[in-house]
């Protein structure tokens, strides 16, 4: 189909593609490329403490290089089709739709993607999202370029994890398909699989295991679980066993942190944290988890104080 294009209709398909503002046609198409030649050089990269006290690294684009993620997402990747099970990253679906799937079921088996978006790779995102069936070949190459790393996703790019779910599909068909034969609930957020009923556990993870090797993925062992009804179920943070509710455990972390801020200062709770973050990142991924406890629970009085707390340091910083 793009096979006679020629360089400047290419030019052209490129600025209709809204990426980025310039001053004119030249400057944006400058802006774009400059930035897609010296990927590296447009993220800066830090490391972010887990509750299991590992470690997370987080690749953040720099500004120019966010707009042009946040036009590729919205102009480009978002019309694209993504499975019924995929529940994060979808408009009008929160974390709390995809632990409904799980209330007051007999056992769940959570299962995880072992290093998911490091695993994922650059002709992975290309053949995908961006191969000539979709645009000139010059250009998708451009495009994966800008939605990449290291040849791998770039977790903390906005792009990244909508192009997870759409590399995800045929795998995300394949194991609901199965589930729905055989009356199992199935979702997945992000890396985390979640499958609830009255099921075999071994028939499930061959299953998983056989599919996620034609994406060159596997998993992560360490992180499988079986939960049945006499424990405390949880879906992504929620428990489930009767209904959907906030762990107690992730509510005491939060209380925990925004009780040191208070008493320390902010410079040293995270010093003593060892936290290389900046301040601002780090507030924001407080006040991330602040709002997951009111997404599940809105009239929560005590996190709704804690948030209008972190928005006010937010603002004064």
């Amino acid at each position: 189909m793009w096979k006679y294009l020629s360089k400047d209709k290419e030019k052209e398909f490129l600025l209709s593609l809204h990426l980025i503002n310039g001053v004119n046609d030249e400057d944006i198409l400058n802006k774009i490329y400059t930035i897609s030649n010296n990927i590296e050089k447009n993220y800066k990269i830090f490391k972010i403490k887990k509750r299991n006290g590992k470690t997370r690294t987080i690749y953040e684009p720099n500004p120019n290089l966010k707009i042009i993620q946040k036009n590729i997402l919205h102009n480009i990747l978002e019309d694209r089709y993504i499975s019924y099970s995929a529940k994060a990253y979808k408009k009008g679906i929160s974390i709390k739709d995809n632990a409904n799937e799980h209330v007051d079921k007999d056992m769940i088996l959570k299962l995880d993607i072992k290093n998911f978006f490091n695993n994922i790779t650059y002709i992975q995102v290309y053949c995908s999202c961006f191969k000539e069936i979709y645009f000139p070949k010059s250009i998708g190459t451009l495009l994966t370029n800008l939605c990449t790393y290291n040849d791998s996703l770039p977790q903390g790019a906005p792009t990244s994890s909508y192009i997870s779910n759409i590399i995800m599909l045929d795998f995300d068909i394949k194991i609901g398909e199965y589930c729905k034969e055989n009356n199992v609930s199935y979702t997945r957020y992000c890396d985390d699989m979640t499958f609830s009923g009255n099921f075999s556990k071994m028939e499930i993870i061959n299953l998983v295991k056989s599919e996620l090797k034609k994406l060159g993925l596997t998993l992560n062992h360490d992180k499988t679980k079986l939960i049945t009804k006499k424990n405390r179920q949880y879906v992504t943070g929620i428990v489930v066993n009767k209904k959907a509710q906030v762990s107690i455990d992730y509510r005491k972390e939060i209380r925990k942190n925004i009780y040191y801020i208070k008493k320390y200062g902010l410079n040293s709770h995270m010093n003593y944290q060892k936290m290389s973050l900046p301040k601002e990142k780090y507030l924001n991924i407080l006040l991330g988890r602040i709002n997951f406890v009111l997404e599940v629970d809105k009239a929560n009085k005590e996190f709704i104080e804690y948030k209008k707390y972190i928005l006010k340091l937010i603002k004064d910083r």
